[in-house]
């Protein structure tokens, strides 16, 4: 029964990702129609605004002019992740979530990338002075820190619990 349970929830992480990169698109959509022609948007004055930026790389424009490149490895990329997480490779319920995060956000922006040679970014947090990025960069930015905190934190404590009862062990046996 747990093992349909997870069949079941892999298929659920993938459609969420499918949503994910329609409330992408969605977004990315609203930012050409009603940004491009003003620019920018002020939300909250000096802390957020939205700016229309067609990025033409990667994060903050890295790879700038390469654009088959980022096509190329952030397809290949996406690809391991559905097939990790659909074939079952992913047994952590957390893990999952998080590479459908990344799913959902890779796949919003390698959309733009095919059809339009660029990503369009619209979230300009001004208060810090940051990139533009966009509702995709967000999933994928989430994602990836989610599971960094997952490796350096939940499993690396299992692995060093797992290491000290070895050594406790080894300690009441070398008494013996």
């Amino acid at each position: 029964m747990k093992r349909e349970k997870k069949t079941y929830l892999r298929f659920v992480v993938f459609a969420v990702s499918l949503v994910l990169v329609g409330l992408d698109q969605l977004f990315k959509f609203l930012a050409v129609e009603y940004l491009s022609p003003i620019e920018s948007y002020p939300i909250w004055d000096g802390v957020l605004r939205l700016t229309y930026v067609e990025n033409p790389g990667a994060a903050f424009g890295i790879f700038a002019g390469k654009a088959i490149l980022l096509t190329g490895v952030t397809g290949v990329l996406i690809l391991a992740l559905i097939v990790l997480l659909l074939w079952g490779k992913i047994k952590s319920t957390y893990l999952m979530w998080c590479v459908g995060l990344i799913i959902g956000g890779g796949i919003g922006n390698l959309i733009d990338r095919i059809a339009m040679q660029y990503v369009v970014d619209y979230i300009h947090v001004e208060l810090f002075n940051f990139a533009v990025f966009n509702f995709a960069d967000c999933c994928v930015v989430i994602g990836t820190v989610l599971i960094i905190v997952y490796f350096l934190f939940i499993e690396g404590r299992k692995g060093n619990r797992g290491k000290e009862k070895t050594d406790s062990e080894d300690q009441i046996n070398a008494g013996k």
